[in-house]
């Protein structure tokens, strides 16, 4: 697929197509393939990012104090998240990486990844004003914001799910990689989460090993707390 195919798809599937092109290249283009890179737009982008899910967190959760939301918003706008929301929309695909960091699979490295779409969110900013950013980070975070248990104090499930375990003085439980399902640009992973005491088998699928280590853990939690 050529370039404006895949930007194309890309814009379709953030939800927004830009004015000019030139910004997208420009978001979509690391530092190691010329001068004029994403970086600045990255770092506008990041305070984007940040002040919208300030502001989903504020509307969703009227009744936590603010170190709770702040919990909560560093766990969403993590690089790990940011990474994982990337891989949804394939947007390794549309980066303009140097020979070396193609060689060395640059596309999936989550740095990259996460640095990448905050760029988007800059290079919308730029293109069309914050209001239209922010549209376009609610679309992606809001049903991750709908998903939070404000009980669980930010905490992923990986964590929220050892500190059960801990508490119950019970064995750390196993994440073992079962399998993929699809293309190498589009896989799916596919994680069991293992536990001795109680003997519990939880799957997860995810776009990534993490993603997919997450949602076992998830359903390991929800098993245990029931």
């Amino acid at each position: 697929m050529n370039n404006a195919l895949l930007d194309k798809r890309l814009q379709q599937a953030l939800g927004y197509t830009f004015s000019r092109s030139d910004l997208l290249q420009q978001a979509l283009t690391h530092r190691s393939y010329g001068a004029l890179n994403n970086e600045r737009l990255e770092f506008l982008g990041d305070s984007v990012l940040n002040c919208s899910v300030a502001r989903a967190l504020y509307d969703a959760f009227p009744d936590l104090p603010e170190g709770s939301l702040s919990r909560l918003r560093a766990n969403l706008v993590r690089q790990e998240t940011l990474a994982e929301i990337a891989l949804v929309l394939r947007l390794g695909d549309s980066l303009r990486l140097g020979e070396g960091e193609l060689k060395s699979g640059g596309f999936r490295r989550p740095s990259i990844l996460a640095d990448a779409l905050e760029s988007l969110f800059g290079a919308v900013f730029l293109d069309a004003g914050f209001d239209e950013a922010q549209r376009v980070v609610r679309r992606l975070f809001d049903p991750l914001v709908a998903q939070i248990d404000p009980k669980a104090s930010g905490k992923d499930p990986k964590t929220r799910l050892q500190e059960i375990l801990q508490s119950r003085r019970l064995p750390l439980p196993e994440y073992r990689l079962v399998g993929t399902e699809g293309e190498a640009h589009d896989q799916s992973f596919i994680v069991e989460c293992l536990l001795a005491k109680p003997v519990l088998s939880t799957r997860g699928t995810g776009k990534s090993r993490r993603a997919a280590e997450q949602e076992a853990a998830r359903q390991a939690c929800a098993e245990l707390q029931r």
